[in-house]
C-alpha cells in the first residue's frame, strides 16, 4: 500500500487490467485475465477495487491466497494507487483471504492452522511453470534447426532479445552463427527462469534440468518429455477450470432467467 498520496492522475482501467494480466493462476501458470477471473473492477481516484472469482468454491486457499496478493501487489504498483482492495468471491475460504490481503497479513496470520509455509508451494509451483515454459522455448529451437548438443550448450549471453520484436537471435557454436527463433517462448520461459533465480550472469546456462541443474546432451531427450508432461499436466488442469467456470456462468444465467 502506497503511504503517500499521489499527484498523479487515477489509474486507467486498462492499466489496471495490464497488472491483472501478469498474475498468473499458479497451478495453471496462465493469466487471471485470460482465465476470466476478474468479475469487476472499481478506481475511485486512488483507491482501486477488484473483485475475482474463481472456478470452483474448493480451489486451495493457497493457490487462492497467491492470486488475491499478486492481485493487490501488482495494483498498488502502479504510480497512482492509493490502496487496492481484492475481494474474492464464492470461496470456502474466502472470509479467512479477503480479511488477510486486505489487512496486509500474512498466509500463517490469516490461516494460523494451515500445515505449510505458502512460500514453499510457491516456489514449486514456480519451478512447475519453469519446466513447461521451457518445454516450449526448446521445440521453438529444435524447429529452427539446433539440436540437442546445441541447446544444452547455448548460455544467457548467447541470447539477444528485442523488446516488441517477432523474433529473437540465438548464437551457437562459439556464436559462429545465429539462428531467428520466436520471441515469445523465450522470452516467457527466461521470465520465470529468472524468478526462480536460476539464470541471471550472462555465462549462466540457458536450459536446466527439471531439479536446476545443466543438461547433460545425453539427457536431452529425458528432461524435454519431462518438460512435456509438466506442459500436458498443466493444459489439462486448464481445461477442467475451464469447465468449471463454463458450468458456474451457466448456473448463474439460468438463475438470473429465473
Amino acid at each position: 500500500m502506497s503511504t503517500q498520496p499521489s499527484d498523479d492522475p487515477a489509474p486507467t482501467r486498462a492499466a489496471v487490467r495490464d497488472r491483472l494480466d501478469r498474475v498468473t493462476d499458479p497451478e495453471l501458470d496462465r493469466s487471471i485475465v485470460a482465465l476470466e477471473y476478474i468479475d469487476a473492477i472499481e478506481i475511485d481516484g486512488g483507491y482501486v477495487s477488484v473483485d475475482l472469482t474463481l472456478p470452483t468454491a474448493w480451489c486451495s486457499p493457497a493457490f487462492a491466497w497467491m492470486m488475491a496478493v499478486d492481485a493487490r501487489d501488482e495494483i498498488e504498483s502502479l504510480p497512482a494507487v492509493e490502496e487496492a482492495r481484492i475481494t474474492l468471491h464464492e470461496h470456502m475460504h474466502e472470509t479467512e483471504i479477503n480479511r488477510g490481503v486486505n489487512e496486509n497479513l500474512s498466509f500463517a496470520e490469516a490461516f494460523p492452522d494451515a500445515d505449510g509455509d505458502v512460500a514453499a508451494v510457491r516456489a514449486e509451483l514456480d519451478d512447475k511453470a519453469r519446466v513447461a515454459r521451457q518445454y516450449d522455448a526448446v521445440e521453438a529451437l529444435l524447429e529452427a534447426g539446433l539440436d540437442a548438443e546445441a541447446i544444452v550448450d547455448v548460455r544467457l549471453r548467447n541470447l539477444e532479445l528485442t523488446d516488441g520484436a517477432e523474433s529473437a537471435a540465438v548464437y551457437v557454436r562459439d556464436r559462429s552463427f545465429a539462428v531467428a527463433v520466436p520471441n515469445a517462448p523465450l522470452e516467457r520461459y527466461l521470465e520465470k527462469a529468472r524468478e526462480t533465480d536460476l539464470v541471471s550472469a550472462p555465462d549462466d546456462y540457458l536450459f536446466r534440468t527439471p531439479e536446476g541443474e545443466p543438461i547433460d546432451p545425453d539427457s536431452f531427450d529425458l528432461v524435454h518429455r519431462r518438460g512435456r508432461l509438466a506442459q500436458v499436466n498443466m493444459s489439462s488442469q486448464g481445461g477442467i477450470c475451464d469447465g468449471l467456470r463454463e458450468a458456474r456462468e451457466g448456473r448463474l444465467e439460468r438463475s438470473a432467467d429465473d
